[in-house]
């Protein structure tokens, strides 16, 4: 019986292609899914659950992607600046903190939930989220330092630092909103500055330019 020998050419091309193959399989995210009315199961708990703790949904948190899940999927689209088509794809998702959460210590965690109970106490949930967010923008902003505790602790940034309300207990609510803020969750549309208006005392901050306002706090670019 004659033996036929494999071609080594033939032979890489194949390994190559089940590599790669393997690669996709691997690094496709779970959040490539997109969810829409029909759908069921835990991510759409998940998506109800957020909605509903920032204000966007009434009904009930069952799993269902209904009509109703759909409606506050598009208003919260449309108040952050996404397409309102009712439909959570990846952009949408990020938005809902709902992408791999960003790798930090424990110490640099504690913190920036310490910050978000300080600065937002009283403030809705989506205000102690959104203040979370402006932390971590600010880490990505080349004006400021590139740590949570390089931000936190820069002179004069946080009222919390001088009056002591960063020593306070830490609200239960404000390590959630820390971690949603991690996720990517981020209600303010990018701002990198925030302040009350009843208490701000700086005329510069008024010349920030406004992009939304959540509770007692105007967020500015």
């Amino acid at each position: 019986m004659k033996m036929r020998h494999s071609n080594p050419v033939r032979r890489f091309l194949l390994l190559a292609l089940t590599a790669a193959m393997v690669l996709t399989m691997i690094i496709i995210p779970a959040s490539a899914a997109t969810y829409r009315q029909g759908d069921r199961g835990s991510a759409v708990t998940t998506i109800q659950t957020k909605l509903k703790n920032w204000g966007y949904y009434n009904g009930s948190v069952d799993g269902v992607f209904g009509s109703q899940t759909t409606e506050a999927v598009r208003y919260f689209q449309s108040k952050n600046g996404l397409t309102a088509d009712g439909i959570v794809g990846s952009a949408t998702q990020r938005a809902l903190g709902m992408s791999s959460a960003t790798s930090i210590s424990d110490s640099d965690f504690n913190l920036l939930a310490r910050v978000i109970s300080a600065e937002a106490r009283g403030e809705p949930y989506t205000g102690q989220v959104a203040v979370g967010a402006v932390i971590l923008n600010r880490v990505e902003h080349p004006s400021f330092p590139n740590t949570i505790s390089g931000v936190v602790y820069e002179q004069g940034a946080f009222t919390c630092m001088v009056d002591g309300q960063i020593d306070e207990p830490v609200a239960d609510s404000a390590y959630q909103a820390a971690r949603d803020a991690l996720n990517g969750a981020d209600p303010t549309g990018g701002a990198i500055y925030y302040f009350n208006p009843a208490t701000a005392t700086s005329a510069w901050i008024w010349s920030r330019p406004l992009i939304t306002v959540i509770g007692n706090h105007r967020f500015c670019a």
